[in-house]
């Protein structure tokens, strides 16, 4: 027997011991927790606190009741014997079924929420939907796939190198849906279910939202979670990055050569290992024995320094017994306490712990910020543990397995909230991983170690695309992939080009890589360090290739008018900057599918080359609009597919209703 209660902005069902609220929070949105015994805890780490009175309208008329806000509505109805564990089904202000819990199968008696119980006071939780076949879904982070519908896969809910899990995806039937629980985990869209995984927790906690559009959601959903802050002018410009600037000498010739051929770059990046140990948080003298002076030097020239930093301390540190005394480091649950072995035992420092962000941030600000570095780089934000045993570890918030994909947020919150208090301004934190919320902290989430071949650049396009749709706007990729690419290889060139051509069109453009052959670099005791890529600037792969890539490069500063103003929407609505075909075309049904195509913004419609010798590609232009060829002036009536040309100078670009303008022949 379900007793229901109401409250000022939610409906609460009794189900036996088990007590299960549904709570307004948010426009035309709801939340949900339950627990299987005990109270229930409102806080979460998905979902900013309320910030406005909510007054949901709520009905309860014998074994039926109801709570609806703005234009969605849950319901239960507990009439039927079999389904009397108060069984939630959501709807629009249409009465058209949004989503509705699994039934428990008559005589099979199969719970929609199974508590499995665990050591202490948590469970392994299962929350079972009925499966939606003909919807389509998007979002939930980054996984290396070029995948643009979801619905059919399984997910891992766990944090990796180039995997990025935010667990919110948005259903072409209306609505979204955040699963608010940072616990190691896995989400499966079967066609006849959708389950949803926590390997530890103490409570469901999920959040859903209705909406007539996908900009609507994405809207509901941003005020809930956050926004991007406002994209600094820097952001907007060519990144130049290497594995690695090795030595001070090597950052300013590259440096110089850039401003003596009037190529602009806005940052330019030094990669990890300038430092004597990890832990250290400082440049290897040996190597930058005057950083300040590099600094001013690259500002004469328009370019900030951006410098990498790594959570992990090496065990022979001069701050690791500091830290490990005071609790400042990832506890290992059994074994020896190394958590990764790379140039020395490491154990990564706890970003949950707020003491051990302010331990940290002190260090960078002194030994970086102090000196004019003022940009960083946030490597290894999974963490990166050797084996990701997420059994084998605590954090200060609660167990990996209960709490582990908070990490990389955390991360990004220290240095963040630090150049706060430093300047009341944050900065852009290029990180390689995030969570529901990483936004809010200036995350600039790039895709991770990825291989420099043709799978993988045209996966990128897909994880952009997801990583939009799940909140994160501020989204990058390895130009040219980071593991290989020999500079003097013409296949190498080709993929090179075409993956700046995407670089060009994309929320931030940043070139990096791996490239081969490797340096062998010693310290000054002659230790053996981590070693140097090959050339990876502009004019490293020949006259030919540094034309076309100079001239992306203008094309990018002529973009920026434009870039300012989609990053501002970003901000201010929380609007993804690459958008699938099906967020400006919901009505579309061509637009959905699409896995080789994307909106920059509302207007720029970028086709990438994405196979090796092509030089003419189709291209789906959505119904609806009318599409201007950015090279030839044409123009075309959305609802069809064209064959474009496609040399290897020229990115197939198209602006809807001819905007934005200052593209027209541009190309």
């Amino acid at each position: 027997m379900t007793i229901f209660a109401q409250g000022p902005d939610y409906l609460e069902c009794q189900n036996d011991n088990e007590r299960l609220r549904i709570i307004a929070w948010g426009t035309n949105s709801l939340r949900v927790v339950a627990t299987p015994v005990g109270p229930l805890n409102l806080t979460n780490s998905a979902l900013l606190e309320q910030t406005a009175d909510s007054h949901p309208t709520v009905t309860i008329v014998d074994d039926q009741a109801s709570i609806t806000n703005g234009t969605i509505t849950c319901r239960i109805d507990n009439r039927n014997w079999w389904d009397r564990r108060g069984r939630l089904h959501f709807y629009n202000a249409q009465g058209d079924l949004l989503l509705e819990e699994k039934d428990r199968g008559g005589a099979l008696q199969k719970d929609a929420r199974q508590f499995e119980p665990l050591r202490g006071s948590q469970y392994r939780l299962t929350a079972a939907f009925n499966g939606q076949p003909e919807a389509h879904f998007a979002g939930m982070g980054q996984y290396q796939q070029a995948l643009a519908d979801l619905n059919g896969t399984i997910l891992e809910l766990a944090q990796r190198n180039s995997q990025v899990t935010v667990p919110f995806y948005l259903a072409s039937t209306g609505y979204g849906f955040l699963w608010a629980n940072p616990a190691i985990g896995q989400a499966a869209f079967n066609a006849n279910q959708i389950t949803w995984t926590a390997e530890a927790t103490s409570q469901l906690d999920y959040w859903i939202t209705a909406g007539d559009t996908p900009a609507q959601i994405e809207e509901q959903y941003s005020a809930v979670v956050g926004r991007a802050p406002v994209m600094p002018d820097y952001g907007l410009g060519f990144w130049q990055s290497k594995l690695r600037y090795a030595t001070q000498d090597q950052v300013l010739a590259v440096a110089r050569k850039y401003h003596e051929k009037h190529i602009p770059v806005s940052v330019l990046v030094i990669d990890y290992y300038h430092w004597p140990r990890c832990g250290d948080y400082r440049f290897d003298p040996h190597f930058f024995p005057d950083p300040a002076a590099m600094a001013k030097e690259l500002a004469g020239y328009g370019m900030k320094l951006m410098v990498s930093v790594w959570p992990q301390v090496d065990q022979r540190s001069e701050n690791y017994a500091e830290m490990k005394a005071n609790g400042l480091l990832v506890h290992t649950n059994y074994g020896l306490p190394a958590q990764m072995q790379f140039h020395g035992a490491n154990e990564f420092y706890d970003a949950t712990n707020p003491g051990a962000r302010a331990y940290v941030w002190a260090k960078v600000k002194h030994n970086y910020r102090d000196q004019g570095i003022g940009l960083f780089w946030l490597d290894e934000a999974e963490p990166e543990f050797g084996t990701y045993d997420f059994s084998n570890y605590t954090y200060y918030a609660g167990s990996v397995l209960s709490t582990g994909n908070l990490y990389p947020r955390a991360y990004t919150r220290g240095f963040y909230e630090g150049e706060v208090a430093a300047s009341g301004h944050g900065e852009v934190n290029l990180v390689r991983c995030a969570w529901v919320g990483s936004q809010r902290y200036g995350a600039l989430v790039w895709s991770g170690d990825i291989q420099s071949t043709w799978q993988d650049f045209r996966n990128q396009i897909m994880a952009g695309l997801h990583m939009g749709i799940a909140g994160i706007p501020w989204w990058t990729t390895d130009i040219g992939g980071f593991h290989g690419g020999h500079p003097d290889d013409p296949a190498f060139r080709e993929l090179l080009v075409r993956w700046f051509q995407f670089g060009a069109f994309s929320p931030v453009m940043r070139i990096h890589g791996a490239r081969q052959p490797m340096t062998k670099v010693y310290k000054a005791d002659g230790e053996e360090t981590e070693n140097a890529g090959a050339p990876n600037e502009v004019w490293s792969y020949g006259p030919a290739v540094e034309k076309i890539l100079i001239k992306f490069i203008q094309i990018r500063a002529q973009l920026k008018p434009y870039l300012q103003d989609v990053m501002q929407v970003a901000h201010t609505t929380g609007a993804p900057v690459m958008r699938p075909l099906f967020y400006e075309f919901p009505k579309d049904p061509q637009a959905w599918p699409i896995t080789d195509e994307y909106l920059l913004g509302p207007d720029a419609l970028v086709a990438p080359v994405v196979q090796a010798g092509v030089q003419e590609r189709m291209v789906y232009l959505p119904a609806g609009a009318r599409w201007t060829d950015a090279h030839s002036g044409e123009v075309f009536t959305g609802g069809q597919t064209v064959t474009v040309q496609a040399p290897l100078a020229r990115l197939p670009l198209f602006l809807r209703n001819g905007r934005p303008t200052v593209l027209q022949g541009a190309l």
